[in-house]
């Protein structure tokens, strides 16, 4: 395994890394101005629309997909280290890359498993950041980290799908701008094969029967930046079978596809939010003095800085070797790895940010620092793309295995 940077990886690093330091951590607090200005606080900040364009105009653009047909044609293993960069500030940077989940993964699956008439009506116009997307899984009613428990019935009536259910925390729904949901739902609810039942369909969201009823809070908060996690009701909702993805009972493989990459993508931003806040946690600790000396004389700080690097070198190089075994072996092959990052990075991450909030005081729970909206984020991966204990169950299986 060589995780040495390639000559493009390299070029696209430095120019990410003055990207971020001349646009997009400047316009942090721009954004913030602009996001108490409109009638809705879900609109895009102007200043993100200005980022996008300087992100396009440098060749900073989908870099996330690995086709050169759609995207940047980069391997997991080139676009990790990007992934990282744009963590450090993922309020903002991932959008200004087209870069931003859920839209990378419904671009990946709708250029995956899409047909010629779904790609020109709904990926070209995501691909050049004209419109968003939410993918529609989650349910209040069950258990969804089993996505077989899922409820929302898809059921054909001639030449049209009739969707009927409750979805929440569906991100990106409260953004105006988001205008199609990939929806998961039964099409056979009594199929023998449980993993055969479900399928997703394309629902535009001005489609009669389809209402955004709320934004849920995560931690107390909405999460505008992220076009809010929104409970989204069908009502005997109707789309053409043209709509369906692939094939009726292909649901649940595609939604496999979809989060491979995406957890790569989750686990490379979170090291770039533990290495922001490092680097606030360094800065805070020279500057602040208590008890007659500066924090960073303080033993105990010491010990949290320490923990910190150590941690978050080991996190890197785990993710890193689940990129390269994506791109040599596949996901399949990469299974335990994709499990490993998935159940060690959040988690990790989540303990690094509560130490540098510590440091900061009352200050670290404020708007005034980037702390606690990273913590809110990292936090809730821990729920994401199914929750931690799903991934242990899952992985210690596969190593008994070895043993019976």
């Amino acid at each position: 395994m060589d995780f040495a940077f390639d000559a493009r990886t390299e070029e696209l690093r430095a120019k990410l890394l003055a990207f971020m330091d001349e646009y997009v951590y400047p316009a942090e607090a721009v954004a913030e101005e602009q996001r108490a200005e409109p009638a809705s606080p879900w609109d895009t900040p102007a200043v993100v629309e200005e980022l996008k364009a300087e992100a396009r105009r440098q060749g900073l653009w989908n870099l996330f997909l690995p086709d050169s047909e759609y995207g940047a044609g980069l391997t997991n293993l080139q676009y990790a280290p990007l992934a990282e960069i744009t963590g450090r500030s993922p309020q903002l940077a991932p959008t200004a890359l087209n870069c931003a989940a859920p839209d990378t993964g419904n671009m990946e699956v709708l250029s995956q498993f899409g047909d010629e008439a779904q790609k020109k009506q709904w990926l070209e116009p995501l691909l050049a950041g004209e419109i968003r997307s939410a993918f529609a899984m989650t349910e209040p009613e069950v258990a969804s980290s089993d996505a077989t428990n899922i409820t929302t019935l898809i059921e054909r009536d001639g030449d049209e799908y009739v969707i009927t259910g409750r979805k929440w925390y569906i991100s990106g729904a409260m953004n105006p701008d988001c205008q199609i949901f990939i929806v998961m739902g039964k099409t056979d609810p009594d199929g023998a094969d449980i993993r055969r039942q479900q399928s997703m369909v394309l629902v535009p969201r001005d489609t009669p029967g389809v209402t955004v009823k709320r934004a849920m809070r995560v931690f107390g908060y909405e999460d505008h930046y992220h076009g809010g996690h929104a409970e989204v009701i069908f009502d005997h909702t109707r789309v053409p079978v043209s709509n369906l993805i692939g094939e009726e009972g292909g649901g649940f493989a595609i939604a496999q596809a979809r989060l491979g990459p995406g957890r790569i993508h989750h686990c490379m931003r979170l090291i770039g939010m533990a290495e922001r806040a490092i680097e606030l946690m360094c800065r805070r600790a020279v500057a602040r003095e208590a008890f007659g000396k500066a924090l960073a004389q303080q033993g105990v700080v010491h010990n949290w800085i320490a923990d910190a690097r150590v941690t978050v070198e080991q996190l890197r190089l785990l993710v890193l070797k689940t990129a390269w075994l994506m791109d040599t072996v596949g996901n399949k092959g990469a299974h335990t790895e994709i499990q490993a990052i998935k159940i060690a990075t959040p988690r990790a991450v989540v303990d690094i940010i509560d130490r540098a909030i510590q440091l900061h005081g009352a200050g670290g729970v404020s708007q005034d620092f980037p702390l606690a909206e990273l913590y809110a984020g990292a936090r809730t991966l821990m729920i994401a793309d199914g929750p931690d204990e799903v991934h242990q169950r899952s992985l210690a299986r596969r190593e008994l295995k070895r043993y019976v």
